[in-house]
């Protein structure tokens, strides 16, 4: 075998982790969201929240510790992490969390896949990158769709249109939140940083005002007894979090943030068939419409990112 032959396999082998990387995110995420439905009830949402980011962190310092990634950070780093850690996995999640007691799963991942909406203004306002006309008008196509999906859930009474005005806000919240986090991780300060030590930092950080915030907010923790709460804590916070996390950042260093973005246009589809047989999600002509709108949007705003 010579070498152009072992340098073809080598890339062949790359290009494979990295699809196998991309799939398993887009899957993880496409079913977090009903199981984030599956965490409401007994225990408040910010408990909720608390416990997924602690056990996370825990995940992530254990995977620090058998790499031997180097843990320690400096004033300034501990500050920004700390930033990080809080827009992400205290204020985004918080956010989450809540827009699901109002609104179905499904409908929260289709209005979050239009991260890359925000994601790709902040990055133009302060990271100096560009878009093109496409991405403007893909935008406003998948914008269009997602308005039609909730005039759907808000074409009910009063109490309806409420519930669905509460989720949509709550959503929007979540979705800024993480955009923040997200063109925080894109600056050359986190790009000097450990991925993992990042997440476990921010993780901890994060989780911890978390509890500060149920403890203030609902008062002592709260525990659900019931053992589907705590695989679905399990799965949320070793899977959901420490896991995939991980291969997303490492998916977007190996294909850079416009093709790993594709993955929001996969996710919603995931997470709308489960919440139509979980959820009993009922579709109609306008919200099929909506659905289809939404993604193509997608499609043709990803495009035209770079």
């Amino acid at each position: 075998m010579d070498g152009t032959a072992t340098a073809h396999q080598t890339g062949s082998m790359g290009q494979g982790r990295v699809l196998l990387a991309f799939a398993a995110v887009t899957l993880i995420w496409g079913t977090t969201w009903i199981v984030i439905k599956g965490q409401l009830g007994i225990v408040p949402p910010s408990w909720s929240v608390a416990y997924r980011f602690l056990l996370g962190s825990a995940v992530m310092f254990a995977v620090a510790l058998v790499m031997r990634e180097r843990l320690w950070l400096d004033g300034r780093a501990t500050g920004f992490v700390a930033l990080f850690g809080i827009a992400q996995f205290c204020f985004n999640f918080n956010f989450v969390y809540r827009a699901e007691q109002y609104v179905t799963s499904g409908l929260v991942a289709v209005i979050f896949a239009l991260l890359f909406v925000p994601n790709t203004l902040f990055a133009r306002l302060f990271l100096g990158q560009t878009f093109t006309r496409r991405f403007l008008a893909g935008s406003l196509v998948a914008l269009t769709g997602i308005a039609l999906l909730f005039a759907q859930e808000a074409a009910g009474d009063n109490a309806a249109r409420s519930a669905s005005l509460a989720g949509i806000g709550f959503t929007l919240a979540g979705v800024l939140s993480a955009s923040t986090a997200n063109v925080m991780q894109a600056s050359p300060t986190a790009r000097r940083l450990s991925m993992v030590a990042m997440l476990a930092w921010g993780m901890l950080i994060g989780g911890l005002i978390d509890v500060a915030w149920a403890w203030v907010t609902t008062g002592p923790p709260v525990i659900d007894p019931h053992p589907a709460y705590f695989l679905g804590l399990a799965y949320l916070g070793a899977v959901a979090s420490a896991l995939a996390f991980t291969l997303y950042f490492w998916t977007i260093r190996q294909l850079g943030p416009g093709k790993a973005a594709y993955s929001s246009v996969v996710i919603p589809v995931i997470a709308m068939s489960i919440s139509t047989v979980a959820e009993g999600y009922q579709w109609s002509v306008l919200s099929i419409a909506g659905g289809l709108l939404a993604l193509a949007g997608m499609v043709i705003a990803l495009g035209g990112r770079d």
